[in-house]
């Protein structure tokens, strides 16, 4: 079987976004896409999970920030979404009621093949390993490494230059100075697409 992708198996958009046919995008107008991000297929953003605004607030007129509020998922850019990754944002009770708070992404965030994210915030520059589980309200910090098959309780909040591993997850390294290029995903977004080009060597 080969490589490269049949043609027309990513829809490129205007902003360089490469979103697989086969992925399965909920709720599109709470989804954000920095850009030049990559969704792979079979791919599930829960964007219909998104907070429900009062009813009281909605007469108010002139709410710029009325869209933004619904927001479900924010991804910024040249993100990479592996195959079979879920994001869906955390919830919770608020006020007796049941409510989704929203999931922000960074830049450069890998998200592993298989592996569930249901974060507060993932920051710039973050590896997550394949058939991970990121729990309801984490929080991961920039330039953290999280390793194949490492389950992040909710809540847990994952310290800048991290490495963490393990079920429940702790930290067991750091990333060393000058260890940062490997958290460049521009390369990586070249090389997916209806026109891929080969990596660079």
């Amino acid at each position: 079987m080969s490589r490269r992708a049949p043609k027309g198996e990513y829809i490129e958009t205007d902003t360089g976004n490469k979103v697989a046919r086969r992925a399965v995008l909920v709720g599109t107008q709470n989804i954000m896409l920095g850009g030049k991000t990559v969704i792979q297929p079979e791919v599930m953003i829960r964007g219909d999970l998104s907070r429900t605004a009062p009813s009281s607030s909605s007469s108010s007129s002139g709410n710029a920030s009325a869209p933004a509020s619904n927001t479900a998922v924010a991804i910024g850019r040249y993100c990479f979404l592996a195959r079979g990754a879920l994001l869906r944002p955390p919830g919770r009770m608020y006020k007796g009621n049941f409510t989704y708070m929203p999931l922000r992404m960074g830049d450069h965030v890998f998200v592993g093949q298989g592996t569930v994210v249901q974060a507060a915030t993932v920051g710039n520059h973050v590896q997550i390993g394949k058939a991970c589980t990121i729990g309801e309200f984490a929080i991961v910090k920039d330039y953290v490494k999280i390793l194949d098959g490492t389950v992040v309780p909710p809540n847990m909040v994952i310290p800048s230059f991290s490495v963490v591993a393990g079920q429940p997850a702790r930290v067991v390294g750091e990333i060393p100075e000058g260890g940062h290029d490997e958290f460049e995903l521009r390369d990586l977004y070249k090389t997916v697409g209806n026109n891929p080009q080969p990596p660079a060597s």
